[in-house]
């Protein structure tokens, strides 16, 4: 599909991985008995995201050019799930807007409970993160390191695209 994208004339692609899903409020409230994210789909996000980036490079490698941007957002979102109040957050575990354990069951209702100040929460619901993560996310999208975007970020693309 990323080829056939290129094949089209997409010259600048942006491919993003899959968050920790195994951290992720809806997950916690399935599996998690004491808050921590479920081994096996932290796992499988690991191996999905590493592939993913290894297939990007090659990618760009056969095409001599770096169209595809590998995001990793595993990365992204591990920032502040790992260290909430690094980032002003209360918790990382549990939602904004939901029902039952970590606010991770069902969708965002009239009968959810919801929170008094969304922003000191890493996640609105038991699927998304946040308005205040996600602008941080889109920092990191935008100026982050290669640890968050490889081979470069959006103000390098942008950069480069305005000397064309």
């Amino acid at each position: 599909m990323l080829q056939r994208l290129h094949e089209l004339g997409g010259r600048t692609v942006l491919v993003s991985g899959t968050g920790p899903l195994g951290c992720i409020p809806a997950e916690l409230a399935a599996r998690s008995r004491n808050g921590q994210c479920a081994v096996e789909l932290q796992r499988g996000s690991e191996i999905f995201n590493s592939e993913l980036t290894q297939m990007i490079q090659g990618l760009n490698r056969d095409l001599g050019s770096d169209v595809f941007i590998a995001v990793n957002a595993m990365e992204m979102h591990n920032d502040f799930i790992t260290n909430p109040r690094a980032f002003g957050f209360v918790s990382s575990k549990i939602a904004c807007c939901g029902q039952g354990p970590y606010n991770g069951i069902g969708i965002c209702n009239p009968a959810s409970h919801l929170c008094s100040n969304r922003n000191i929460y890493a996640f609105w619901d038991s699927f998304h993160p946040s308005e205040r993560a996600t602008r941080y996310i889109v920092k990191q999208m935008l100026t982050g390191s290669t640890k968050y975007m490889h081979p470069m970020n959006l103000s390098t693309i942008l950069a480069m695209d305005s000397t064309n």
